[in-house]
């Protein structure tokens, strides 16, 4: 009880004048006018009429702050009087009954796993898998195991027999009440159950002794008159029945063929105290006063493997709170760490927690099966299936407009995360994949046949060979943007490269997918770095929208391997296992880790594999990527190469073109610009820079406008103007241009040269 609002009314009226008429004596106190007591309530304290406040305070207040629930302004009334407004109404208001309930959360009708297709397609493998292992368990042991211990067992069942027909033809079952009617000397009650055990053994010997007579008969027939057929039935009938009866309870027959684990029902007692002692004052300090500290939303229920609970946490507590303590919630749930995943739910505040504890550690699940990993193919438009999370839901990453990063610390499954995306890019025979692997250890040497270029190695020749790729990747973006800017609007209206469009192969706008295994060693090397960045950076940026997608892949992420240019403009990541804030918020982007989501959770080595995968739905989640071995992954890029064979559209390195045939035309942009532009013109409009350059390399420049130029340029420092010249037909006026000695300079500046510029 709030005993300082109590006195509010007692304190307001010792500061108001004292009421007109007479007013007993009273002197145990002073006597209230409880009408002007409440109606101070109403009053501002600015008002002329409010009682005066000797102590510097609003009246009726002994904080020092303000109540917020008496909020209020003041508006001159038509006799030019102030009076208060209240901010706050008298009433809740809120939305109405319609509102209300278009709002609200509707369950899905069908379980998640009905609507998709390759979560149907596991939980029915694991359901017939379920059913082979328990038929095969029985089956190899019915004739070593189980028929010698019914033949065992079958002598005692007779005997069991015989004596539980004895026992029911003597009506023994009623003996004891019988018995009862006696001791206590109720001798109607006895006579009756004495006239009814009398009729029933009359009744149930004849029955014995016409089933002895059939059972003899046919005892003997079996013996003497049947097939030998039937006489191996009817043995191993009689043996089974008998070998029944004969067990013992304690001793059951068949063993279990699949053990489940025991796992503690997740209450809410339990989840209150483990949340009470995770470290969070305000949870805390509610359950020391007998309080829950934290409110359900829903009941806890089953969901998937494991238990979920929707948790409101108190005013001021997010998320991210929780999860920087999930080792201490998983020490009070008295679970394995990878058996606790503290959540935040999109739709709702940041203080609504989706707490969910499997049964097993997410470590321990086994690998994740890949679905595409034995038969199919796969469309490139659609998302490729990458792994589950830890509730067993499969998890996809949409690769076309997107562009992904994989980073983590050596060892921790990487390079299957890469493997899975090349594997899915491989199986849409329309895909044109440019490999390069800078570690050297041949990791994805499987999907060499399908590859328009690709390199192994972590030499300065293969460095060199990564580096010319991004250069060539570049200038695709750059015809593939004249290519789509000349197609009409009813063929390709949003500007952006479609299923329709690719498959047009006159059009070469097929899905073109650049990986970069080790990147570190490309963005980080002395001589070919600098440039291989700013290329990297131009193709992440324009190259979404026109198909040309880059997957890249570190271990190192820090500014100098991984410049900040492309790690702030990818939009897909996947974090495994990382040392610390720094490189996880290089990875997950800014404020990740203040966030909660959080690499840094996963252990070295028991959780590789496990990651969080961040941009590929509404909010980051753990997933356990699928695993692909060596063999397996060889299998997919063979099942690859007959799908381009079947359509054609096998290139490049694959078909054992050398790189020079392979790669294309290649320039240097600056030294064509320079080429174009002579040292008497010291500015030029860009719409003549391009035309100028598309006459010097028709078959890099054609197509290209003013805009290309300013694009192109923009990435080496050079930027554009206004610049004064004459038009063909003799007019003066101003245009977009480029100063000749700022592309000087970034030549100079580019080749460390700076003085020659």
């Amino acid at each position: 009880m709030n005993h300082e609002e109590d006195n509010e009314p007692i304190r307001r009226s010792e500061a108001d004048p004292a009421p007109t008429g007479p007013v007993p004596a009273d002197p145990g106190g002073d006597v209230v006018d409880l009408d002007k007591a409440r109606a101070a309530r109403g009053e501002s304290p600015d008002s002329p009429t409010a009682a005066p406040n000797p102590t510097g305070r609003e009246s009726g207040d002994q904080s020092a702050d303000p109540k917020p629930t008496e909020s209020a302004d003041s508006e001159v009334d038509e006799s030019g009087d102030e009076r208060p407004v209240m901010v706050d109404g008298p009433a809740l208001s809120g939305p109405g009954l319609m509102e209300g309930v278009r709002g609200a959360e509707r369950l899905p009708i069908l379980a998640p796993w009905l609507k998709s297709l390759p979560e149907f397609i596991t939980a029915m493998g694991w359901l017939l898998g379920y059913i082979w292992h328990t038929f095969a368990f029985h089956a190899i042991r019915t004739p070593f195991v189980y028929a010698p211990k019914l033949a065992a067992r079958a002598p005692r069942g007779v005997l069991n027999a015989l004596v539980s027909t004895g026992r029911w033809a003597a009506d023994t079952e009623g003996e004891p009440l019988r018995q009862a009617a006696a001791s206590h000397e109720r001798a109607e009650e006895y006579l009756k159950l004495s006239r009814q055990r009398d009729r029933r053994v009359r009744l149930r010997g004849a029955l014995t002794i016409l089933g002895t007579i059939v059972t003899l008969i046919l005892a003997l027939y079996l013996a003497f008159g049947a097939s030998l057929r039937v006489q191996v039935v009817a043995a191993a009938v009689a043996v089974v029945g008998f070998g029944i009866l004969g067990a013992p309870a304690d001793k059951p027959l068949s063993s279990r063929a699949v053990i489940k684990t025991q796992v503690q029902k997740l209450t809410s007692d339990i989840v209150i105290k483990a949340m009470a002692s995770i470290g969070i004052g305000q949870i805390a300090s509610a359950v020391a006063k007998g309080q829950d500290g934290i409110k359900f939303v829903s009941p806890v229920t089953r969901e998937g493997p494991g238990w979920r609970a929707d948790i409101d946490l108190p005013l001021g507590v997010t998320v991210a709170d929780v999860v920087d303590r999930r080792s201490r919630l998983a020490s009070g749930l008295r679970r394995p760490l990878g058996c606790v995943w503290p959540d935040a739910d999109p739709n709702e505040h940041e203080g609504r927690l989706i707490l969910w504890v499997g049964d097993r550690d997410l470590s321990k699940t086994g690998n994740v099966v890949w679905p595409l990993e034995k038969h199919g193919q796969h469309d490139m438009f659609r998302p490729i299936p990458f792994g589950q999370d830890p509730r067993g839901r499969g998890k996809a990453v949409p690769m076309i407009q997107h562009n992904v990063l994989v980073g983590s610390l050596p060892g921790q499954g990487k390079t299957s995360a890469i493997r899975v995306l090349a594997c899915g890019a491989a199986l849409d025979p329309t895909v044109e994949l440019w490999i390069h692997e800078n570690k050297g250890t041949g990791d994805l040497d499987s999907l060499e046949c399908v590859s328009h270029r690709f390199v192994s190695g972590i030499d300065d020749d293969s460095i060199k060979y990564a580096a010319d790729s991004l250069k060539l990747l570049r200038a695709e973006v750059m015809r593939r943007a004249g290519v789509i800017k000349k197609l009409p609007k009813d063929l390709c209206p949003d500007k952006r490269i479609t299923r329709d469009i690719a498959n047009k192969r006159s059009l070469k706008l097929w899905p073109l997918v650049g990986i970069f295994d080790e990147c570190q060693n490309l963005f980080a090397h002395p001589k070919y770095g600098k440039q291989a960045g700013e290329d990297a950076e131009f193709v992440i940026k324009l190259g979404r929208a026109l198909g040309v997608i880059l997957i890249l892949a570190t271990q190192r992420p820090d500014k100098e391997s991984l410049p900040t240019g492309i790690s702030g403009n990818v939009s897909i990541r996947f974090c495994l296992k990382v040392a610390g804030q720094t490189e996880n918020d290089m990875i997950l982007g800014t404020s990740a880790y203040k966030n909660g989501i959080r690499a840094t959770i996963f252990r070295p080595e028991v959780d590789a594999g496990n990651g969080y995968l961040a941009g590929a739905g509404p909010t980051p989640s753990v997933v356990r990527v699928a695993y692909l071995d060596d063999p397996a992954a060889t299998r997919i890029g063979q099942r690859a190469r007959k799908l381009r064979e079947a359509l054609g559209s096998l290139s490049g390195h694959a078909l054992g073109e050398s790189p020079e045939q392979a790669s294309g035309p290649s320039y240097d942009l600056l030294a064509d610009v320079l080429a174009v532009v002579p040292g008497s013109e010291e500015r030029v409009w860009n719409e003549r820079v391009a035309a100028r350059l598309g006459e010097l390399r028709p078959e890099v420049y054609a197509g290209w406008k003013g805009e290309n130029v300013t694009s192109a340029l923009k990435p080496h420092g050079v930027s554009t103007q206004g610049v004064a010249g004459t038009t063909d037909d003799g007019n003066r006026t101003t245009r977009r241009g480029i100063v000749r000695a700022d592309v000087a300079k970034a030549i100079a500046e580019r080749d460390g040269n700076p003085g020659a510029a």
